[in-house]
């Protein structure tokens, strides 16, 4: 059979071709790189133990979180574990951790701490602070700082004081306390904030400087008399009540602080991209309220100014350690 003769494409319709079938190749390659891009699936953040005032208030971020973000953000309670698993996990942007003063601060009381703030994270916000509170219990005769150091200067040894964690924020607060003030006061360790409220308010402890939010309730009701608040400032949270350092403490600031941090080696875009999702959260007037109303100041932060903060925190903390002699 004879085959048929066919006139060569011209030209300018061979490119026409060309130039139609070319967009196809790019847009599929483009749709398979954004597709590759930071989120693709879930994203833990791994936090304190259940129903403390920082998980309450990681839940509420995380799912205020935009839908253009792309994924969900799944919270998991760990409790302390939580700082070494993820300081080992893949730098990938999928487990972050959110928690609060021990992170940093841990290391420096005890020299058993499995991770390193500084090498095995990076900052990505500060995401709440919180002060804390000098509350007594009602027997106690002093109705003031000054009054409460000098009855503790009287009886050294014999108050004692209830905390939680080493490194959390009631027990810096403590210890910074005893370091400015020259006393001596025991410390009573609890494997959680609420429990040692309870036997403060129960009178089994003399005193504690637990966060704001789960304290007022008490100090209400008569239960606890409160003497002062840690900040330097006076809170919003606690309007009426005395700095430490205008009642006779001039060089005491201490606050409970949480942040959000990603497994070193993070690509500093994706912690880019977090850190503008939880900042836009944070600012949002709703959010701000509600957790106000739990007691905690919303912050949000650039990563540089977190790092500088902890830094900070970790070197003045570091002398008060030193000269009590606290290591563990």
């Amino acid at each position: 059979m004879q085959t048929r003769w066919r006139r060569p494409m011209p030209l300018s319709r061979h490119i026409a071709h060309v130039l139609l079938a070319a967009p196809v190749f790019v847009l599929s390659g483009a749709g398979s790189t954004w597709s590759q891009e930071y989120p693709t699936r879930p994203v833990r953040i791994l936090t304190v133990g259940y129903g403390s005032n920082t998980d309450i208030a990681t839940r509420v971020i995380t799912q205020a979180i935009p839908a253009d973000f792309g994924q969900r953000m799944v919270v998991e309670n760990r409790g302390i574990v939580a700082i070494d698993v993820a300081s080992k996990a893949a730098p990938d942007g999928y487990t972050l951790l959110h928690y609060t003063n021990p992170l940093w601060l841990m290391p420096i009381f005890r020299a058993d701490a499995k991770w390193d703030p500084l090498s095995d994270f990076v900052p990505i916000t500060q995401t709440l602070e919180s002060p804390n509170l000098l509350v007594i219990h009602p027997s106690l005769p002093a109705k003031t700082v000054k009054e409460l150091i000098a009855f503790a200067k009287t009886r050294p040894g014999e108050l004692n004081y209830a905390s939680s964690s080493t490194g959390s924020g009631n027990h810096v607060a403590a210890e910074l306390f005893k370091s400015l003030a020259g006393i001596k006061v025991v410390r009573v360790n609890y494997k959680s904030g609420g429990q040692a409220v309870q036997d403060v308010v129960a009178g089994q402890v003399h005193l504690m400087f637990p966060a704001a939010g789960s304290a007022m309730p008490y100090v209400r009701t008569g239960k606890l008399r409160v003497l002062a608040v840690t900040s330097a400032k006076r809170s919003p949270l606690t309007p009426g009540i005395p700095t430490l350092a205008e009642s006779g403490l001039p060089a005491y600031e201490s606050s409970s602080v949480a942040a959000l941090m990603a497994p070193a080696g993070t690509p500093a875009a994706i912690v880019t991209r977090v850190n503008r999702e939880f900042v836009r959260v944070l600012a949002r007037p709703e959010i701000k309220e509600r957790l106000l109303k739990a007691g905690i100041e919303a912050v949000g932060s650039t990563p540089e100014a977190l790092g500088a903060m902890i830094r900070s925190e970790m070197a003045r903390m570091d002398k008060v350690v030193k000269a009590s002699g606290l290591r563990e």
